[in-house]
């Protein structure tokens, strides 16, 4: 079926047709002003009827206790609406909107990772005054990493010293994007009053009185800049030429190109990914969503317009699957959520067929049926329950028991697996006890709870202390966590300090050999098997290959010797920290015809992987994070002291607007207190970023202090 058949096909059922929905995401460094955004948004497409703002703790999708008292975003909020543009391909024909609004701090990282997974489209927002910002570079990558076309919104532009075409200029620079200018704003600070539309050519002015954004005029081009707008209006025709035949066609012949054909080019040129149109605009000061939305409605990509989603059948070969109301039904679960009032939510995007109410759907990971007993469309922390969910949909689940982030939830006869979102590994981690043995319960369930809805928050036990130690992406995540436990579950929990998540690994190749045998007065126990190390690209992980031949372990003993290999792996010969990047083979060994057994093999294993360590010059490493700060210029020369101080790299040093932006790779071990050190330097002035960038060998001057005060020394 083509795509017109299908989305005909869909129409007959559904509420608003494939080709009419867009599923986005507004993603952004740490207050570019993404939930601004998204509040202006609720409000313009009636979803609100009055702004909320962060500030005042009053937005509708940081509805977190947390949020509004942080004034920052921690979880992404899920919410709909409809929205109808004025003019273009699309005029007055109602769109739905799925808008999913995300964290900007990289402590919550995962948040975004899961989000932009299951998007067909994104916002990029930028300020204005900064342009580019660290964090704007990982959220670049992550949208990438994930092919999500995009638009960009340059807020903030009511700012002393905002510059629309120097933050354009900015994401060509910085992060290699094809940015295009689609309007142009008349007049940047408290001078900021309206936009030049480089498609129609027409001015839109805000009406001075217009204290919500919804009055403006609708007037011809300022004559102090139509040289300008004729310049940019050309510019973007030939960018969109590159993409469209009939429009580089007609641009060679001098022909005149529509509003609406050209409308058509940049969607084209948007989908492919290669092309990012750009619009400046002040969502504080309610100016330029309008203009943003008919982007989202006229540019991103709706389900229809996508390659069909990866997925891999259980032999690892891929395979696609087409959007298709029709289809087998098959839906990525890719966040979790527990609700006071109705328990585990499961947020699903439904890529084919239809997930009804009451029904049953499978999960090939735990190889069992889950029934639907009740589904939901998010607005925000509100719920409106639905019967079904048609392709495309972003919705909520109640009444599924063993669903983990990342699972396929499909028909039972599709056999394929949807691509998973991946997440960082935890740098950070610290001890956690209740105040009394009457939390101890309570604790042990709000920490299960939470680790199944952020995969980057792990608990684990210490064999050694019996302590239980929980391990996140930093210390506000830790932060919030211990604050969740004491809102949500009614824990008091006291911390210990926070330990850093060392690992280990090899420097050269080694041999060992592990031996299991055990005599008894009825069977033994006998394994014995020959490890070879050899050392890995860091960040390869680790490769555990089979390398028996003739028999001499039998086949049925070489997966255990395989899983005793990855457990000794979990705490290594130096400090007892993971040990990572590396290739283990096994290469030789014996068995027993009547002793021998699985048990003793996976002791042989173990045994054969450390000896083979110790030989292979273990060394131990530390997590080096990328640290942005950005401060007024005249504290530059403090900071970048004081960075020299925490044993950081400066890797760069970039002034614009009097404010300097460093950016240095620091150890995460010095970093701890960083946050008031930075707030006494520049007088509260200066502010910084911080996530994991890669691990770096331990100096020997402190390697003996770092073993001596490891939790998992022998």
């Amino acid at each position: 079926m083509s795509k017109q058949e299908i989305s005909s096909a869909n129409a007959k059922t559904r509420g608003t047709p494939l080709e009419f929905t867009r599923n986005i995401g507004i993603a952004a460094h740490i207050d570019a002003g993404k939930t601004t955004t998204t509040e202006r948004i609720l409000f313009y497409t009636g979803v609100v009827h009055k702004m909320g703002e962060v500030h005042d703790g009053t937005a509708v999708t940081d509805w977190m206790e947390q949020e509004r008292e942080r004034g920052i975003t921690i979880t992404s909020a899920a919410i709909s609406c409809s929205w109808a543009t004025k003019s273009g391909p699309f005029s007055g024909i109602k769109h739905r909107v799925n808008i999913i609004d995300t964290p900007g701090h990289v402590d919550f990282t995962a948040e975004v990772e899961r989000s932009l997974r299951v998007l067909d489209g994104a916002v990029a927002v930028f300020c204005g005054v900064a342009g580019v910002q660290p964090q704007s570079e990982t959220v670049w990558r992550q949208m990438d990493k994930y092919q999500v076309p995009r638009i960009a919104f340059i807020n903030k532009m009511d700012r002393t010293g905002a510059d629309f075409l120097g933050a354009v200029n900015d994401i060509r620079e910085k992060l290699k994007g094809n940015a295009h200018p689609l309007f142009l704003n008349i007049g940047a600070g408290d001078q900021f009053r309206g936009l030049i539309d480089l498609i129609t050519m027409k001015a839109y002015v805000y009406c001075q009185d217009s204290v919500n954004g919804i009055q403006y005029d609708t007037t011809d081009i300022p004559a102090e800049m139509a040289e300008d707008a004729q310049k940019y209006h050309e510019q973007l025709i030939e960018a969109v030429a590159d993409f469209d035949d009939e429009i580089a066609e007609k641009y060679l012949n001098g022909e005149e190109i529509t509003p609406d054909e050209l409308k058509i080019g940049i969607r084209k040129a948007t989908t492919s990914m290669k092309f990012v149109g750009v619009i400046p605009g002040s969502s504080f000061k309610n100016k330029g969503v309008q203009m943003l939305l008919d982007a989202v409605v006229d540019y991103l990509p709706s389900p229809l317009d996508l390659p069909p989603t990866r997925a891999f059948k259980e032999d690892g070969t891929e395979a696609g699957i087409p959007v298709d109301d029709n289809g087998k039904v098959a839906a990525l679960a890719f966040k979790l959520m527990t609700d006071p009032y109705v328990g585990k939510l499961v947020f699903c995007r439904v890529y084919a067929g239809q997930l009804k109410k009451g029904g049953t759907v499978y999960n090939p990971r735990t190889r069992k049926n889950e029934r639907i007993s009740r589904l939901v469309i998010m607005k925000a922390d509100a719920r409106e329950d639905i019967d079904v969910a048609y392709s495309g949909d972003i919705c909520a689940v109640v009444g599924l028991k063993g669903v983990v982030t990342g699972d396929t939830l499909c028909d039972e006869n599709l056999d394929l697996i949807l691509e998973p979102p991946t997440f960082p590994e935890p740098v950070i981690s610290m001890s956690i006890e209740p105040k009394s043995k009457a939390d101890q319960a309570k604790l042990s369930i709000g920490l299960q709870r939470l680790a199944e809805e952020d995969p980057t928050f792990v608990v684990t036990t210490n064999q050694e202390t019996g302590q239980t130690i929980i391990a996140g992406m930093g210390e506000l995540h830790l932060d919030i966590i211990r604050d969740r436990l004491f809102r949500e579950f009614n824990v008091e929990a006291d911390a210990g300090r926070p330990q850093i998540a060392y690992k280990e690994t090899i420097s050269s190749e080694a041999t060992g050999e592990g031996k299991f045998i055990r005599q008894t007065g009825g069977h033994g126990q006998y394994g014995h098997a020959i490890i070879k190390l050899e050392p890995a690209e860091r960040g390869k992980g680790i490769q555990v290959i089979n390398e028996i031949v003739g028999g001499v372990i039998p086949r049925e003993f070489i997966k255990p010797t395989q899983d005793g290999i990855m457990e000794g792996a979990l705490t290594g010969v130096i400090a007892g920290y993971p040990v990572i990047d590396f290739t283990a083979r096994i290469v030789d060994g014996s068995f027993h015809e009547v002793d021998s057994s699985e048990l003793a093999f996976k002791m042989a294993g173990i045994f054969g992987f450390k000896e083979a360590m110790r030989k292979a010059n273990p060394i131990l490493l530390e997590p080096i994070m990328k640290v942005d700060v950005s401060t007024p210029d005249e504290y530059q020369g403090d900071i970048v002291g004081d960075l020299n101080r925490r044993r950081g790299q400066i890797q760069g040093i970039d002034s614009k607007h009097g404010i300097t932006t460093i950016t240095a790779f620091v150890p995460l071990e010095m970093m701890f207190g960083y946050a008031t050190d930075v707030r006494s330097l520049s007088k509260g002035r200066a502010t910084y970023t911080m996530e994991p960038s890669h691990f770096e060998q331990v100096p020997a001057s402190l390697l003996a202090k770092i073993i001596e005060n490891s939790p998992n020394k022998r």
